[in-house]
């Protein structure tokens, strides 16, 4: 268990904008950053950090918190693994007795499926580097691809030795579950029997965003030609081969830096090109490029750059992947190594100076490269060409952006020969079909259902509701509960300082109003005895509360989305800050609240009277009836009254 003052520790060092600037590009906008949200599909960035409050809030999706929460939320850990994480980035110890056999046994599946991973990689390196065959085998093979010790290390790279349940027993041996080892992949269970599944193979460890091993990918060194030259892990708990790609917790901050992301096919590419100088790279490891891979990227950088080896065939066969590209929204260049080269062979026979040269000039948009590539075998066949460029209309169909599409329209006119309106009109038909499968409700049904809509909303509001000034109330207890403001006293001159929570506090308990939410009213209550104890209390507090269900609603009730521009400065064009307004912002929001309390009695008492028989209660009932009317007088006076005091 962690202690509370190292708790406390990491939330006050954790910056929030570099958390969640480790998985997503960030671009400042006055006081907050704003992002592509990682928690669902948007082209347009409504993900907001705000580095003065700690916190995160998508206004696209909902989803907000903290540092912690964030790192819970987007990786799938439990309380104390997302402050272990934060420990390790800011290099804040945290003290942990050593796990015994039985501890192990207990931790949940996940984190044993951490843990294993992280132990039988250990292993594999030991091997790689420390037993005779995995010397001589796996440490011979990786420096014949030219690939340093540094390097090496690195990547975690290591080797399984060539026996059927070597490293499976080394892992029973040290208190892992046979379950484990088989959920993980690492073994086979064969009629009781744990068989390991990379046994003879160099092993290249598949991290996660924050590092963690989740798979494995191994290659076979021997001519066996029965057996297959890859294994990869299988699906797992952990590890979703659709949602990965190899070397992206190497690659991700030089990505965000260069604003570009190489993408290869193979672990050994990914080696190659990073040891060269080129670390915005990752692959998708042999499997065909899906959808959440590219939403992995888009996080980082919209722009793609494919580099191809020279085989047509499987050149061809990646095409939808650049459709896929395309459509959310990217911009994608390829580049073509010449016949006989890939990526991994180009970087070790050439300089540096080569590399960077052959993938400047050589990197080219998708219609160039579809051209270069297709357009010799369509020679004197006119159907053969048409086909090609109702493929290219195609692809551009799937770009969202209206003037991106027109740019490559022209472009597609000017290298195949086509006059331009023609490839508009085939665009637009397909817009058209496509738009017709997409729309559930035809728009003169959608016109059709709105009156009963807004009857229907109509309907729910209640005048009496007081949620909306909990709300504006709670919020400026949160915000500014520590600032003071000055109010007039009794006596003609007088004025008092106050603290704004002590003021709030004083003035709702002497008019004994508790909040209709419960939870505001915890939290009131904790405001309270903070008060009394003489300790502070403040936003950061809150947003960190051990109850996740109070962070959650203090982050939905001080985040906004909207902010003054740094811009309306420098045109000398001056708008009144919150800051600047508290004093009014206090009278404002109290008598409001007060008023809606006192017109919910009166309403209480109206009702009443039409039921009461008694006379005497009725003129019981009156008087209180007018003085409350008085009330709402006096207040609705201090409402239409400048507070400039």
């Amino acid at each position: 268990m962690i202690k509370p003052e190292t708790i406390q520790t990491i939330v006050e060092t954790s910056r929030i904008e570099e958390v969640v600037g480790d998985f997503i590009q960030l671009k400042k906008r006055g006081v907050n950053h704003i992002g592509l949200c990682p928690f669902h599909n948007e082209k347009t960035p409504s993900f907001t950090v705000s580095p003065s409050k700690g916190i995160y809030k998508c206004f696209g999706c909902g989803k907000a918190g903290n540092a912690v929460g964030f790192v819970m939320e987007h990786e799938h850990y439990s309380y104390p693994e997302a402050l272990k994480y934060l420990a390790k980035k800011y290099a804040i110890e945290v003290d942990e007795e050593e796990m015994s056999p039985e501890m192990k046994q207990e931790l949940d599946e996940r984190e044993s499926m951490f843990a294993l991973n992280s132990f039988i990689t250990n292993y594999f390196k030991d091997n790689l580097f420390n037993h005779e065959q995995g010397k001589s085998i796996g440490l011979t093979y990786l420096k014949e691809r030219d690939f340093r010790e540094i390097t090496i290390e690195k990547f975690q790279l290591g080797y399984a030795l060539d026996q059927w349940e070597d490293y499976s027993k080394h892992a029973l041996k040290n208190g892992y579950q046979k379950k484990v080892l088989v959920e993980t992949g690492l073994s086979i269970d064969k009629e009781d029997r744990l068989i390991d599944r990379f046994k003879g193979r160099v092993l290249f460890p598949i991290h996660n965003l924050t590092g963690k091993v989740i798979g494995f990918g191994g290659r076979i060194l021997s001519s066996e030609k029965s057996t297959a030259k890859y294994v990869n892990s299988p699906e797992s708990l952990i590890y979703n081969k659709s949602k990965v790609l190899y070397g992206i917790y190497f690659a991700r901050n030089e990505i965000v830096k260069q604003d570009n992301c190489y993408l290869v096919e193979g672990y050994t590419d990914v080696i190659s090109l990073h040891q060269a100088g080129y670390e915005n790279v990752v692959a998708s490891s042999g499997t065909s490029l899906t959808v959440d891979q590219i939403k992995l990227i888009k996080r980082f950088t919209p722009n793609i750059t494919i580099l191809y080896d020279g085989d047509p065939a499987g050149i061809k066969a990646s095409f939808r992947g650049i459709d896929l590209i395309l459509e959310q929204g990217m911009n994608v260049k390829i580049v073509l190594f010449p016949e006989g080269e890939d990526p991994d062979s180009y970087v070790r026979n050439h300089r540096k100076a080569e590399v960077d040269h052959f993938l400047q000039h050589e990197a080219s948009d998708f219609i160039t490269f579809k051209t270069r590539l297709l357009l010799d075998e369509t020679l004197g066949d006119p159907a053969a060409k048409a086909k090609l460029i109702k493929e290219i209309v195609q692809t551009i169909a799937h770009i969202p952006g209206g003037i991106d599409r027109s740019v490559y329209i022209k472009e597609c006119s000017t290298v195949m020969e086509v006059p331009e309106q023609t490839l508009i009109n085939e665009l637009n038909r397909l817009l058209r079909q496509r738009f017709s499968k997409r729309a559930d409700i035809k728009p003169e049904e959608l016109d059709a259902q709105m009156p009963q809509r807004i009857q229907a909303d109509q309907a729910k509001v209640d005048p009496h509701d007081i949620s909306y000034h909990e709300n504006h109330l709670m919020r400026l207890l949160l915000l500014y509960g520590n600032e003071a403001i000055t109010l007039p006293g009794e006596e003609e001159g007088e004025e008092h300082s106050y603290r704004i929570m002590d003021y709030i506090l004083g003035d709702l308990e002497n008019d004994q109003i508790r909040f209709e939410n419960d939870l505001y009213q915890e939290m009131m209550d904790e405001m309270r005895k903070a008060t009394a104890e003489a300790k502070e209390i403040d936003l950061t507090y809150f947003t960190n509360h051990p109850r996740p269900k109070v962070a959650e609603t203090v982050i939905e009730l001080v985040h906004s989305p909207h902010h003054l521009s740094e811009n309306w400065k420098k045109n000398k064009i001056y708008v009144k800050a919150e800051t600047d307004q508290l004093k009014t912002m206090v009278i404002t929001t109290l008598l409001p609240l007060k008023s809606k309390l006192i017109s919910k009695q009166l309403k209480q008492i109206a009702d009443h009277l039409k039921v009461v028989t008694d006379e005497a209660e009725q003129f019981v009932m009156m008087q209180q009836y007018f003085e409350l009317k008085r009330l709402v007088s006096i207040i609705d006076n201090e409402l239409n009254r400048p507070f400039n005091y």
